[in-house]
């Protein structure tokens, strides 16, 4: 309502500004179709502009910014140029002397928009002694690894709307992803498309913030991918999102927080205490005499005293004890009879 408002304003100022300027002396008079010319013009060029505006409805506030502050500071560099240069550019001709600060503006307002918005992820505006540097407030970003990507859980963790963080995906991860898909290896390949369909999938969802960081920061000459992702992931202040065990240790070195989908999904499987009884279909037999071993639907493994004898049967045991691990929990629980 308050845009479709701005836009009523703007459309009567631009009919005001010309109605002023037909008021105006300097205005000619003949034609007789000239002052509602004027006025009609005015009105296509606020219809213009409205138009253009409603075309591109989702605007990133980052590159507007990035394009003012950019013209901004082109045209400062030009104004205190033209003054520096105007002794040089007076000895050269009149004709250079009016057409040096158009071109000059030009340049310099096009280079410092062109560097703001390839920086605008790290805007520094630095004056003598003082800095202003853009500071991350509220929730962090998440920067996602290869693994966690190949994976595909964190989409389905996305769409549950319990994470409202900005999502990084490196462009040098997403390289990796190509080059994975394009291996001769029937896996791999189907690995790495899956990781691509999975980015597809967040930048997809118009729920989901999702960003692509297209930059490579001077740290990263020379690194491996792992140290690249925890570099960039300390740059932004952010945390890295992985299923790497080896990532996980590198980043904690680094001081960089980690997510771990794999200790996510850990910690929301149900909890077994000694003494409750569990219904499982046993699979196959155990390492140990008499031991069977099944699985929940949640995969976790459940290993029976007693329960060799009734592969491929549905039995109920009562838990003795359960195990957490690194690659996840295990329940052990002894035979309690058929099910039923």
């Amino acid at each position: 309502m308050a845009l479709a408002i701005l836009r009523c304003v703007f459309v009567l100022v631009a009919a005001g500004i010309g109605v002023q300027m037909i008021q105006s002396d300097t205005f000619p008079r003949e034609p007789a179709y000239l002052p509602w010319l004027a006025v009609g013009g005015m009105l296509l060029l606020s219809g213009i502009v409205i138009g253009v505006d409603a075309f591109f409805g989702k605007k990133r506030l980052d590159t507007i910014t990035a394009v003012y502050f950019g013209l901004l500071i082109g045209l400062l560099l030009t104004y205190v140029l033209t003054l520096a240069l105007s002794p040089v550019l007076q000895k050269s001709g009149t004709s250079l002397v009016s057409g040096a600060p158009l071109i000059l503006g030009m340049i310099l307002c096009y280079i410092c928009i062109s560097i703001l918005m390839q920086t605008k992820d790290d805007f520094r505006f630095i004056i003598p002694y003082v800095e202003f540097a853009k500071e991350i407030k509220g929730l962090k970003p998440y920067v996602l690894d290869t693994s966690v990507v190949i994976d595909g859980r964190i989409a389905d963790v996305v769409e549950t709307r319990v994470i409202d963080n900005q999502l990084i995906m490196p462009q040098f991860v997403v390289a990796e992803l190509q080059a994975i898909a394009d291996s001769s290896d029937r896996l791999r390949r189907g690995r790495g498309r899956r990781g691509l369909d999975i980015l597809n999938r967040l930048r997809s969802d118009p729920k989901v913030d999702f960003h692509i960081f297209e930059r490579e920061l001077p740290q990263f000459a020379g690194q491996p991918v792992d140290q690249k992702l925890v570099l960039l992931a300390k740059h932004l202040e952010g945390k890295v999102v992985t299923n790497d065990y080896n990532l996980n240790k590198v980043a904690k070195l680094h001081e960089v927080e980690v997510i771990n989908l794999n200790d996510l999904s850990n910690s929301l499987k149900p909890v077994f205490l000694p003494g409750e009884t569990l219904e499982v279909r046993i699979i196959k037999t155990g390492e140990e005499p008499g031991q069977g071993v099944g699985y929940l639907e949640d995969g976790t493994m459940v290993v029976i005293e007693g329960g060799r004898d009734f592969v491929n049967q549905n039995i109920v045991a009562d838990v003795t004890s359960v195990l957490q691990t690194s690659a996840g929990r295990m329940v052990f629980g002894k035979y309690e009879g058929p099910t039923g």
